[in-house]
């Protein structure tokens, strides 16, 4: 037993306290949360008007151009590997832009990428609510797009928390392909450490930990959530 801590100790000095190689588990994780947190709001603003211009088209059948490119967008989206798109997009589009760029192209590929999920969640949220709130807008002088905005949009917004929290979830996982194009996030930070070291034991156990950690720390704050909205609405 002794022994086998003393290599344990021997191992992680060597991985994390040498060289002060545990900077490349923080900066990971720090940029980890930094692209998921800018992502998230970049899909939700792209996710709210995607789905007010689908729901729009099939209430109304007005905005047929912009419906046709939304479901062109959300086809080509949730048809390809995040992996690829973020690829395309720092490889092919911004081919000439500089490394500096790497982590605000990185935001904006899953920012895209996540505004057709969101889209998809505030679309289910906004059809959840009665027909009969549409007609109440109607009988207050509003016309569609005031109903939209101060009535039917907050109640969506209400309805779509919960998923929402978990595409925050999802979206936090998946950061780990940005390595791919060199962003130092958590993922590339342990193989980092284990390219110094030749062991990639100890630093690959970390960001798992690390990632159940914050998985299971907002899965719980989700469902805090889920409890509090349901009490809400009695």
């Amino acid at each position: 037993m002794a022994e086998w801590w003393q290599e344990f100790v021997k191992k992680f000095t060597i991985a994390f306290i040498n060289h002060n190689r545990w900077r490349f588990i923080t900066q990971g994780l720090a940029n980890t949360l930094l692209i998921t947190f800018f992502a998230v709001i970049i899909g939700i603003v792209i996710g709210f008007i995607v789905s007010v211009i689908r729901t729009t088209h099939d209430k109304t059948g007005k905005l047929k151009i912009g419906n046709a490119i939304c479901q062109v967008y959300l086809a080509v989206i949730r048809g390809t590997p995040v992996m690829v798109q973020i690829m395309i997009i720092y490889f092919v589009i911004f081919a000439s832009a500089s490394s500096s760029y790497k982590i605000p192209l990185a935001i904006l590929a899953f920012g895209i990428n996540s505004g057709a999920y969101v889209a998809e969640i505030f679309r289910g949220g906004i059809n959840a609510i009665d027909a009969g709130q549409f007609e109440a807008g109607r009988s207050l002088g509003f016309n569609y797009v005031q109903t939209m905005w101060h009535i039917i949009a907050p109640q969506a917004f209400k309805n779509a928390i919960p998923p929402l929290a978990n595409e925050f979830i999802v979206l936090l996982k998946e950061t780990s392909v940005a390595g791919y194009i060199g962003v130092e996030e958590l993922t590339r930070g342990a193989f980092s450490i284990g390219g110094s070291t030749y062991d990639y034991t100890l630093p690959l156990l970390a960001v798992a930990l690390i990632y159940l950690a914050m998985v299971v720390g907002l899965s719980r704050l989700v469902a805090l959530l889920e409890r509090r909205l349901r009490r809400s609405e009695r």
